[in-house]
């Protein structure tokens, strides 16, 4: 095994590429009650380790995610290798086409043949703009990427569609304080995952960074960030399948460490999303408390707006099958381009369990244009125990993992959860849950 600064790296640094056994998870019955430590944000560590990067000296980062995304990210910024594979790790191939941009020498970007169909084109083409040395290696718009220094001075007016992915306008964002004349970056269009982008915007100024907004066009000016030290506050997209226990359990009482009331995190509105379902949040210095009462009944609809918090829909997803909840959606069009198409692999998975989750015609959402994704059903076990396929997406297994408070479930690949959560079935077995191998 490798370490690097204390976290631990499997020596292919490829853990999802590894075939491994199904799991299986149970849950003994009685009330949900525990405590868990979460790891740092991963978000918010990949954006400070970027960030550090720029920052001339650099400075500590205290609570690093222990994901397997952030420590690649930080093997990837410390080596000069001349090919950095970033393996599935979406948000750091983002990051590191914009930072690579400004590295002298030239370097082959690639990574897992999923990222291989992960688009790229709109980052390349908004660098390109500013005087970006970037050649396709592979097909045209997506990874693998040769990419070698420039000054980047071409320009310093470029507009981007606001409705991509957060990932390539935080990567332009990051880096725009190091260009010669700064950055006016226009986002055209409506803005999905704003959190993000605040998330961004939020640390850069933690670190000295000014910017202002005139319309939809973010300012940033040439300036240098400061070196401060930083501690990352934990994950709430973590915290989320906590609360899908808490809300699938008859009663709970848990507490989380390291969240807090004020965040950089868009997915802390998952605090009041599950108060439709009964679980309260309680905050005190050492995090949050969560509880649910005996006897509280779940909503007959949910119904949410997911455009700023996608990465914890699949959560909801779950807990509303495993209540017979019947669920409204919009705001998941970033779903289709992640690790796997969500929304598909969601669907596949509880068809398993008999629930359909489906797309609503066009023509039923009238003139606003908003495309809805319809639920129904609860989840059977009248098969016996379910596997459920992962895609390598590690929110599909933690997303479903809590459906074992119900009935035995198995999940397909459960090391997939190295990326961002790697101490998941650990936290799952204090909790008294049981998990076995085949």
């Amino acid at each position: 095994m490798i370490r690097v600064t204390g976290l631990v790296l499997p020596p292919d640094c490829l853990p999802l590429a590894a075939m491994n056994s199904p799991l299986e998870i149970t849950h003994p019955g009685g009330a949900l009650r525990g405590s868990i430590e979460l790891t740092g944000s991963k978000s918010i560590a990949n954006r400070a380790l970027l960030i550090r990067a720029l920052t001339p000296g650099g400075f500590p980062i205290h609570r690093m995610a222990a994901a397997d995304d952030t420590v690649r990210l930080q093997r990837l910024l410390e080596s000069d290798d001349d090919t950095l594979d970033c393996g599935p790790a979406g948000t750091t191939y983002r990051f590191l086409t914009g930072y690579l941009c400004r590295r002298r020498g030239t370097q082959l970007l690639t990574g897992s043949e999923r990222m291989k169909e992960r688009p790229i084109g709109i980052l390349v083409d908004a660098l390109r703009a500013l005087g970006a040395d970037i050649e396709y290696a592979g097909k045209e718009g997506y990874p693998p990427l040769r990419i070698g220094y420039s000054a980047l001075d071409k320009s310093d007016r470029i507009s981007i569609a606001a409705d991509t992915s957060s990932q390539y306008i935080s990567s332009l964002l990051m880096l725009a304080p190091t260009l010669p004349t700064g950055l006016k970056l226009t986002l055209e269009g409506e803005i999905v995952s704003m959190p993000y982008i605040r998330m961004t915007l939020g640390l850069m100024s933690y670190f000295g960074i000014h910017h202002h907004w005139e319309g939809q066009t973010i300012i940033i000016n040439p300036q240098t960030y400061q070196s401060r030290e930083f501690t990352v506050e934990a994950d709430w997209s973590a915290a989320s399948y906590y609360y899908s226990l808490a809300a699938l359990a008859g009663e709970a009482d848990l507490r989380i460490g390291g969240l807090f009331r004020e965040s950089l995190q868009g997915d802390a509105v998952v605090s009041r999303l599950y108060e439709d379902f009964g679980v309260e949040t309680h905050y005190d210095e050492a995090g949050i408390h969560m509880t649910k009462a005996r006897g509280t009944a779940a909503p007959a609809l949910f119904e949410h707006d997911f455009v700023e918090c996608p990465d914890i829909a699949q959560t909801l997803m779950a807990t509303c099958a495993g209540l017979g909840v019947q669920g409204l959606y919009s705001g998941l069009q970033t779903l289709f381009i992640k690790e796997t198409d969500r929304v598909k692999a969601m669907k596949a998975e509880l068809g398993k369990l008999g629930v359909s989750l489906y797309k609503i015609p066009a023509r039923m959402a009238g003139k606003t244009g908003v495309q809805y994704f319809a639920q129904e059903g609860e989840a059977s076990f009248a098969g016996g125990t379910p596997t459920f396929a992962t895609y390598h997406d590690h929110r599909m297994a933690m997303a479903l993992a809590p459906l074992a408070l119900l009935h035995p479930v198995r999940i397909e690949d459960p090391q997939v959860v190295e990326k961002s959560y790697p101490a998941f079935y650990d936290d799952l077995g204090s909790l008294g849950f049981r998990t076995a191998g085949e």
